[in-house]
């Protein structure tokens, strides 16, 4: 009985001792958490797509706290969410445009050239290594596809004529389909903007018409007649959507119809 009693006290003593260090220890080395953290991600979709530039919402609502990022980066969430955040983060969310995808590119299989048939990986990137891609234009879409793998939200899918659709009512306007294009075709513009160029081909006349017959030929024309906000970057017009938000005219006036009309 004396050895169970004295084994008894050594382990009781033992684990008293064991939970003070403990105890200890939880104050000396405790982090912090900033209760704003807990409820920003309280408000934060939980896609975890990445589409801010940081890993996962708690990266983002870690970032905005700490590092005073921008509360507007949650494309998925959206001008409410981007609203909710500065207020918890106790700054101004300023202006927050919803934003969606579009496909700058309308030379699929029917209306563009191609200069071989690849069988290689089925990716763009990878495509584009092989002598810079199969289509003659150099600009265009590939058609293999990385932005549709990109998309974590079924917002695009390839058509039959091999170019991207977007879904308007699925697109979160994350941009991850924008990083995933070697070719910069996909933009994000806002969702109240009803026309956008079609073409991000820099060469002009002739040499436009020869790889595809819905390409932009740096005609000026649309800078010359359309409305205000247009403007020529070297051959190819950019749009100021500040400006214009739509022009219902846009192929009328456009000799190649290389305007995409919502």
């Amino acid at each position: 009985m004396e050895i169970i009693f004295i084994s008894a006290l050594v382990i009781g003593g033992l684990g008293l001792v064991l939970s003070g260090g403990l105890a200890f220890a939880s104050k000396k080395f405790a982090v912090f958490v900033d209760p704003r953290i807990e409820k920003l991600m309280d408000v934060l979709p939980g896609a975890n797509c990445g589409g801010c530039g940081y890993p996962g919402c708690s990266g983002y609502a870690e970032a905005v706290i700490r590092a005073g990022v921008e509360p507007t980066l949650c494309t998925p969430g959206g001008p409410d969410t981007a609203k909710r955040i500065a207020e918890i983060a106790g700054v101004d969310a300023g202006e927050v445009i919803a934003k969606r995808a579009v496909v700058q590119c309308r030379g699929g299989r029917r209306e563009a050239e191609s200069r071989f048939e690849y069988e290689g990986i089925k990716d763009c990137s990878a495509a584009q290594l092989v002598a810079n891609g199969a289509k003659a234009c150099v600009y265009g879409c590939l058609g293999l596809g990385s932005c549709v793998e990109a998309c974590p939200y079924d917002a695009l899918a390839m058509s039959d004529n091999g170019l991207p659709v977007v879904f308007e009512e699925k697109c979160t306007g994350c941009g991850l389909c924008v990083s995933a294009c070697p070719r910069g075709i996909l933009v994000l513009v806002g969702r109240d903007a009803k026309v956008y160029l079609g073409c991000v081909s820099l060469d002009r006349g002739p040499k436009v018409k020869k790889a595809c017959t819905v390409g932009c030929i740096g005609c000026t024309v649309c800078a010359k007649k359309g409305p205000e906000g247009i403007e020529m970057d070297g051959w190819l017009p950019r749009l100021d959507y500040g400006k214009v938000k739509e022009w219902p005219d846009a192929n009328r006036v456009c000799p190649t119809k290389s305007f995409v009309v919502v």
